[in-house]
C-alpha cells in the first residue's frame, strides 16, 4: 500500500503535488480548528449559529475534514470532490452565520479571509486536479493492458 501511494504521488505533475499538499495542510488545519472549538465549547461550541443543521455540519467537520485529508493523501479523485463540497458548504455557512457583521462591524469579518481564500483555492483547482488524477489513472490502465 505504501509503495502504491508513493507511486501515485510521484506520477502526478509537480503542480498537482503542490496543490494536493496545500489541500492537505488546509484540511489538517480545519480539523485542528474544529477540534479545538469542540474541546473549548463542547457539543454546543457552535450555538451562535442558529440553524441546528449548521451546528451539526460544523461538528461533523471534525470527521469530514480528516476524511478528505486521507482521501487526498491517498491521491483519490473522490477526495477532490469531497474537499470541494466541504469548502463550499463551510465558507457559505461561515459567511451566512456571520452576515450580521456586515452591518454591525465589517472589520469583524477579517477572520473569514483565510477560509474564504482557501475555499476559492480548492474550488479553482478542483477540475484541473481531477483531470490530472484521471490522466494518470488512464495512463496506468493503458500501460497495464499492453
Amino acid at each position: 500500500m505504501e509503495f502504491e501511494v508513493r507511486e501515485r504521488w510521484v506520477a502526478q505533475p509537480l503542480w498537482a503535488r503542490w496543490v494536493l499538499a496545500v489541500y492537505l495542510i488546509g484540511f489538517a488545519e480545519g480539523t485542528a480548528s474544529h477540534l479545538a472549538d469542540l474541546l473549548r465549547g463542547g457539543i454546543h461550541a457552535y450555538a451562535s449559529f442558529p440553524p441546528v443543521s449548521v451546528q451539526v455540519f460544523f461538528v461533523g467537520l471534525v470527521f469530514l475534514d480528516p476524511l478528505a485529508a486521507v482521501l487526498l493523501g491517498l491521491v483519490r479523485r473522490e477526495g477532490i470532490w469531497l474537499a470541494s463540497a466541504l469548502m463550499m458548504l463551510d465558507v457559505s455557512a461561515n459567511w451566512w452565520g456571520n452576515r450580521h457583521w456586515l452591518r454591525d462591524g465589517p472589520a469583524q469579518l477579517f477572520w473569514l479571509l483565510p477560509i474564504t481564500v482557501f475555499g476559492l483555492f480548492v474550488i479553482a483547482f478542483a477540475v484541473p486536479l481531477h483531470r490530472a488524477l484521471t490522466a494518470r489513472a488512464v495512463r496506468n490502465s493503458c500501460s497495464l493492458s499492453l
